[in-house]
């Protein structure tokens, strides 16, 4: 409580706009009266809608407040939300602390509240930790729940980018579906859990769009024909705020239009990390503990790499990934663990993105004159999650070797049982000698 306190000055006395809540609460009165979403200019910024039309159908009892009970209302909703993401992330992780989880959950929320996604998300008025919970409350739902996926449909129909965890699902149900099949030879094992809910997040996604294509017809056109191809509506690619790959290549050739760079740097990312997410996943929680959150948080990052833009507040995912690492390091009593785990924190936390010149509103973003330093500090985010995929494939091919070789072990024939045998009787008569 001191520190939610602390952090609630803090942002007064900074004086936050909240933004994008303006924006939110913008596009609430554009539906309330029949204007058009997408030729929508809101704030002193002129800032456009971004969001699919159901966003704006939700967005609406925001319009019933007045502007400074909106942002208290925002505020104190967006902390409890924080809260729930380190509660559902410590269920995930299956309690990795010796410690009861509703005071594990309300110390490290009261740390996390400090590090920068969660602070400008807080600042902006943003919605990422809401998106963020959705899914996972659903992937911390119990195995072959009926309602899991709607989560992520509903996060994917706010805003598209959750939608890569059906993706994620729907691979992991493939994969695992495939092996069984082979197994047992019936067409059945296609059907488990995994594509279950992956075909309850497309549908919920599905319901979502329908429901705005009802209520608003023209919106909907605009969006879907029209305003989801224009990345240019959401910023500039260059910008130090843009801590997705697109924003790295921008930067290190030093031009808003990335190109080729950045489509084939998002090919890789989406195959590394939608490969090493499921691969961890199937790992299972015997072969590899905490199985669940190191595909989850793969799923996330590599979401957030791909995007063509994804503002550094969009990075809450930090969160999940720095207790994950936390809960390796304790699990592991490893000190080059707790090293990773730490340095995690250390990016997230010290600001570092922002120690670079930086002007979203000059003609030419000096981003685009910046130093292999400067490049470095404005690229810390996605290279946090590059390196974080890179381990989780690593943690994950060995879990998954250990499984093939355990397999081995325990399935091999009479010529290995021999050896063994002669191995133990060896044994046994040297230490009849001795």
């Amino acid at each position: 409580m001191v520190s939610f306190a602390a952090f609630w000055a803090a942002q007064r006395t900074a004086d936050v706009s909240m933004i994008d809540l303006m924006v939110y609460r913008a596009e609430g009165w554009a539906v309330r009266g029949g204007y058009d979403l997408y030729t929508m200019r809101a704030t002193y910024a002129d800032l456009p809608t971004t969001y699919p039309p159901f966003a704006a159908l939700l967005f609406m009892p925001l319009t019933l407040l007045d502007v400074a009970d909106m942002r208290s209302v925002a505020t104190f909703v967006n902390l409890g939300l924080l809260v729930a993401l380190v509660h559902l992330t410590l269920r995930l992780l299956d309690r990795p602390l010796h410690i009861p989880r509703t005071a594990a959950t309300l110390v490290i929320a009261a740390v996390a509240v400090w590090c920068e996604p969660v602070w400008t998300t807080l600042r902006y008025g943003q919605i990422n930790l809401l998106l963020a919970v959705l899914v996972l409350w659903d992937l911390t739902r119990r195995e072959g729940h009926r309602w899991a996926g709607v989560g992520i449909g509903v996060a994917a129909g706010i805003k598209l980018t959750p939608a890569l965890f059906a993706v994620f699902l729907a691979l992991c149900g493939l994969v695992h579906g495939v092996s069984r099949m082979r197994r047992s030879g019936s067409a059945a094992a296609l059907w488990n859990p995994w594509t279950r809910q992956a075909a309850v997040a497309t549908a919920t996604f599905s319901a979502t769009v329908l429901l705005s294509a009802v209520l608003l017809p023209r919106d909907s056109r605009h969006f879907w024909g029209e305003a989801l191809f224009q990345s240019g509506r959401v910023g500039r690619s260059e910008i130090t705020d843009n801590q997705s790959l697109s924003g790295v290549a921008a930067r290190l050739l030093h031009t808003g239009e990335p190109g080729a760079l950045w489509v084939a740097a998002a090919v890789t990312a989406a195959v590394l990390g939608l490969g090493a997410a499921t691969a961890a996943t199937l790992a299972g929680q015997r072969r590899l503990p905490h199985a669940a959150a190191w595909g989850a948080v793969a799923c996330a990052v590599t979401a957030l790499l791909i995007s063509p833009i994804s503002w550094s507040h969009h990075w809450v995912w930090c969160v999940p990934l720095a207790l994950l690492l936390g809960a390796e390091a304790h699990r592991r009593a490893s000190r080059r663990w707790a090293a990773a785990a730490a340095a995690t924190v250390a990016v997230f936390c010290t600001y570092a993105l922002w120690w670079v010149p930086r002007d979203a509103d000059a003609a030419r973003a000096p981003e685009l004159g910046q130093n292999g330093a400067q490049m470095l500090l404005s690229a810390c985010y996605p290279l946090a999650g590059t390196a974080f995929l890179v381990l989780t494939a690593v943690v994950a091919l060995r879990a998954l070797r250990g499984r093939g070789a355990g397999r081995r072990q325990t399935s091999g024939g009479q010529g290995d049982g021999r050896r063994r045998d002669g191995r133990t009787a060896a044994r046994r008569q040297a230490v009849a000698k001795e």
